[in-house]
């Protein structure tokens, strides 16, 4: 797997990826960016909920339930010293469906977290990863 990451302007970067896509980081006016993109902290946090979800989304759909909306909240907390590295990060699952069994969902989620997912996989002994789900009825 590879990147690149281009220098635009300011403190704006567009990543590319091997797969041909893009996506733009920019920092915030107070330190010399133009706000035009996510910092890179918050895509770490978006590429954790986006393993995870495309696991929990692909082993309920192997099981078969009835899944009508799925978001992910991530809340991270970082270090007061530099280089202020991710301690901790809280994950909940919220999942809606119709007849939805616990266990599925529970269950799916264990697996991502204990054995799928590879972007918290490589932030383990960095951040404590806790994690929570919820289960709506539609």
């Amino acid at each position: 797997m590879s990147v690149k990451v281009k220098y635009i302007d300011g403190l704006q970067f567009v990543g590319e990826s091997h797969s041909g896509h893009a996506i733009v980081m920019d920092g915030t006016p107070e330190v010399g960016g133009n706000d035009t993109g996510m910092r890179p902290m918050e895509l770490l946090l978006v590429a954790l909920g986006g393993c995870s979800g495309m696991d929990v989304a692909s082993i309920l759909k192997k099981k078969k339930e009835h899944v009508t909306s799925f978001e992910i909240n991530l809340k991270g907390q970082k270090a007061d010293e530099h280089p202020k590295k991710y301690t901790a990060i809280e994950i909940e699952f919220v999942v809606k469906g119709r007849g939805l069994k616990e266990e599925s969902v529970k269950r799916a989620v264990e697996l991502s977290m204990e054995k799928y997912c590879s972007v918290k996989a490589t932030l383990e002994g960095t951040a404590k990863v806790n994690w929570s789900y919820r289960i709506l009825e539609e």
